[in-house]
């Protein structure tokens, strides 16, 4: 099996490949809202991370809207810099990209001035997965390190379909995801 670096390689290439291949009107409908299944797990949920899309991740944008109509607060991961942990910050209305700043690692975050929250629930980009729940992420850490210091919190991943692997290397640290939705299927862990 290829090691963790060569794996996120190969699978953003993939996926880059995927997203641009497909219409841009298209890529804008696609989980544009979360599916029954996902909205039954998230039913107590009150607080939702979210993620702010980079451009070949799976759009969460749509749902970050849709659950905020429903009532739930929104909140992104927000660092302070390069070495800081990862925070969260509200993002109290997910039609305005105003609220939001250009975080150290590149990707948009509630500004400073966002109050923190703690997210009962996560919706988690990532770079590949497998059936059984299990994320490759971006490299960094940051996910398993905030849920490792948070406790239980739901955790859905966001994927295409093209990301789905039969087998991941695995560390001790990594977290299965309690689900995975991708444009055609819902994968739950057990």
């Amino acid at each position: 099996m290829q090691d963790k670096q060569a794996l996120r390689k190969a699978m953003r290439a993939k996926r880059r490949e995927f997203v641009t291949s497909m219409p841009e009107p298209l890529r804008g409908l696609i989980l544009n809202r979360p599916p029954q299944a996902v909205v039954d797990l998230l039913a107590g949920c009150a607080t939702l991370g979210l993620y702010y899309p980079t451009a070949y991740e799976a759009p969460s944008l749509g749902w970050a809207r849709w659950f905020a109509e429903q009532g739930k607060r929104i909140c992104l991961p927000r660092f302070e810099d390069d070495a800081a942990p990862m925070q969260f910050g509200e993002w109290p209305n997910p039609w305005d990209d105003d609220a939001l700043e250009a975080g150290p690692h590149g990707m948009l975050q509630p500004d400073a001035s966002a109050p923190g929250c703690a997210p009962d629930a996560l919706i988690v980009p990532l770079v590949a997965f497998t059936a059984d729940g299990h994320r490759l992420g971006q490299g960094g850490g940051h996910y398993d390190r905030w849920l490792a210091e948070n406790g239980s919190v739901t955790t859905i991943g966001l994927a295409w379909d093209v990301q789905l692997l039969d087998a991941l290397p695995l560390e001790a640290h990594d977290r299965k995801l309690d689900a995975v939705v991708t444009p055609t299927q819902i994968f739950r862990s057990e």
